[in-house]
C-alpha cells in the first residue's frame, strides 16, 4: 500500500503564476481548491488552506489575513466581499455567503433564471481578528463576527456577533465570555518572530 504524506499544496513559484491581487510569504494552498478570479483575492504571510476548499471572488474581493487556517471542504463565495483578519480560523466544511437567494417565494431562485426575476441578499461578511467558526457551520451575508467571538460547530450566523463571546446554535445564541488571553500569546509570538536569529557557532 502506498501512503502519502505529501498534503499536495501549490510551490511559492505556482502560487505566485497564478495572479492573486496580493501574496504573502508562507502562503500554503492544497491543488485541490477551486479558485475563481484570483486576482480578487488577497492573502497574509502564513495561510494555510486545507483540501477540496472552494474561493469563488466573482464580483467581489477575497481578504484573508496573517495566520488564519481555513479547512477542509470549506466554501467562501465572496460575491459581496469577506474579509478575515489575522489570526481567524474556519473549521472543516464551514460555509460562508456573501450573496443568496431571497427563499421568501417573492421571487424565482438559483442562477440559472434571468436577474429581472430573481432577488439577491447581499452584504459584506468581515470576521474580525482572532474569531473562530466551528465545523459546517453557515454564515449568512452582512454578518460581521466580532474580535475573538468564538462559534461552535454545526452554527447557523444570521446577524453580527459581538467581540469576545462563545456562540452556538441555529440561530447562534449567545453563550458566556471567551477568555482574552490568546491576545498575549499574540504579543509573544509576533516578539519572537521579530527576534533577530542566532549566529551558527
Amino acid at each position: 500500500m502506498n501512503v502519502s504524506t505529501d498534503p499536495g499544496f501549490y510551490t511559492a513559484e505556482e502560487l505566485r503564476s497564478i495572479g492573486f491581487r496580493s501574496l504573502g510569504t508562507n502562503v500554503k494552498i492544497d491543488r485541490t481548491t477551486v479558485i475563481i478570479q484570483p486576482g480578487n483575492i488577497s492573502f497574509g504571510d502564513n495561510v494555510r488552506i486545507d483540501g477540496f476548499c472552494s474561493l469563488l471572488a466573482s464580483g467581489g474581493l477575497l481578504k484573508i489575513g496573517s495566520y488564519v487556517h481555513i479547512g477542509a471542504y470549506s466554501y467562501l463565495n465572496a460575491g459581496a466581499g469577506i474579509i478575515l483578519e489575522d489570526f481567524c480560523g474556519l473549521s472543516q466544511g464551514t460555509k460562508i455567503y456573501s450573496r443568496t437567494d431571497d427563499y421568501s417565494g417573492q421571487s424565482l431562485t438559483n442562477p440559472t433564471v434571468p436577474p429581472r426575476f430573481n432577488k439577491i441578499i447581499s452584504g459584506l461578511v468581515t470576521f474580525k481578528k482572532h474569531s473562530i467558526i466551528g465545523s459546517s457551520s453557515v454564515v449568512m451575508p452582512g454578518v460581521t463576527v466580532g474580535e475573538g467571538a468564538s462559534v461552535g460547530s454545526l452554527s447557523l450566523v444570521v446577524r453580527s456577533l459581538e467581540a469576545w463571546y462563545v456562540y452556538m446554535g441555529s440561530p447562534v445564541k449567545k453563550l458566556w465570555p471567551r477568555s482574552q488571553a490568546i491576545l498575549e500569546l499574540e504579543r509573544e509570538l509576533k516578539a519572537e518572530s521579530r527576534a533577530p536569529l542566532a549566529e551558527d557557532s
